[in-house]
């Protein structure tokens, strides 16, 4: 299938491809905040006061797309998260209202299927409407779905993407947890840190695909997802999943890895590196920080890479000087949940 447009809400200015200029944010911290565009010409003033930030964001990045394009037939959103800070907002005013009467409002955004919902209501989008959480891989999850209703003939042109928003709920359960660094650095230094924590982020990433190659901006080849490998095994899959679709080692230009500064999981993106040492290796997460579908915003960045967008320095890992053609992203979600996808200059 075929990416034909994209749209990307971050902590980096992606909403309006600055971030193609040179203009990438620094943040210091365990915390990087998504920059959000102006949503008064897109989102009612009403509706948009009473937003929880997940179904803001995932609004502000699909309805643009939507607006562009009138014969989407189906929207699938990936999240984890989405719609947990409403919720528990919600399971609050239960205890402080006695069960009495409560606001509605974060009862409608309390579930993650609320952001595939709101597009579909505000666009009157009828067709096929799916959320997936499966934390980690709940973005390649939505890739499958979509790759498979294009196989089945069922339909030809999807919005698909990824929402999660950095709320203290959010952010208190998983620093509990021991997601989150100690100590606060700079994001300029994340990927040098070698201690235990990555830093907390969020973003909706959008994308319009398509079985019609029709103005691609690329293609999305495959997506495959485990969970629980082994470190000797890890580049046995990436090798099997490249040559499942005629790419050779050799072939396969530039790898797009999920380092995090986190020296609990980061070893898994070296041993794949490994495999691969003439290839070009990006990163992502020194942008936009870790969260469960963080794979979403690196398909948005190799998509564009692809594109021919002018390349980040920031984002140069390891720079092999070879040009392009095709990006295999690699994440993984706390060393447990993992996922390959594969991009290819159309």
């Amino acid at each position: 299938m075929y990416i034909t447009d994209l749209y990307s809400i971050s902590p980096q200015k992606t909403f309006d491809n600055s971030l193609f200029d040179g203009n990438v944010e620094v943040f210091h911290g365990n915390k990087y905040y998504a920059i959000e565009p102006d949503y008064t010409d897109l989102i009612p003033r009403g509706l948009l006061r009473r937003m929880g930030k997940a179904v803001r964001i995932g609004i502000g990045a699909g309805m643009p797309l939507i607006e562009k394009q009138n014969d989407i037939e189906g929207i699938i959103i990936g999240t984890a998260t989405g719609g947990l800070d409403d919720c528990i907002k919600f399971l609050n005013q239960i205890v402080e209202y006695d069960e009495g009467t409560l606001t509605p409002t974060n009862f409608v955004q309390s579930t993650p299927n609320s952001i595939g919902g709101h597009l579909a209501l505000m666009s009157k989008n009828t067709g096929y409407n799916n959320t997936h959480m499966g934390i980690g891989t709940a973005f390649e999850s939505t890739i499958l779905d979509a790759l498979l209703l294009f196989e089945e003939g069922e339909v030809s042109k999807l919005l698909i993407g990824n929402v999660e928003e950095n709320s203290p709920h959010n952010f208190n359960i998983d620093e509990f947890a021991g997601h989150f660094k100690a100590e606060e650095i700079l994001s300029s230094e994340l990927l040098g840190s070698n201690t235990e924590g990555s830093v907390c982020g969020e973003g909706a990433n959008m994308f319009v695909v398509s079985t019609n190659k029709e103005n691609a901006i690329c293609e999305l080849v495959d997506v495959h997802q485990f969970t629980y490998p082994t470190s000797c095994n890890i580049e046995e899959r990436a090798t099997q999943f490249l040559e499942k679709n005629d790419i050779s080692l050799n072939d396969l230009d530039s790898l797009m890895l999920g380092f995090c500064g986190d020296l609990r999981t980061d070893f898994w993106y070296t041993d794949v590196m490994s495999a691969f040492p003439e290839t070009t290796v990006y990163s992502y997460k020194n942008l936009v920080g870790e969260y469960p579908t963080a794979s979403g915003f690196a398909t948005w960045l190799a998509s564009n890479i692809l594109d021919g967008k002018k390349i980040p320095k920031e984002i140069i890992y390891r720079d092999a000087k070879r040009a392009p053609q095709n990006i295999l992203i690699y994440n993984n979600y706390l060393g447990t949940q993992h996922g390959f996808i594969l991009l290819k200059k159309v």
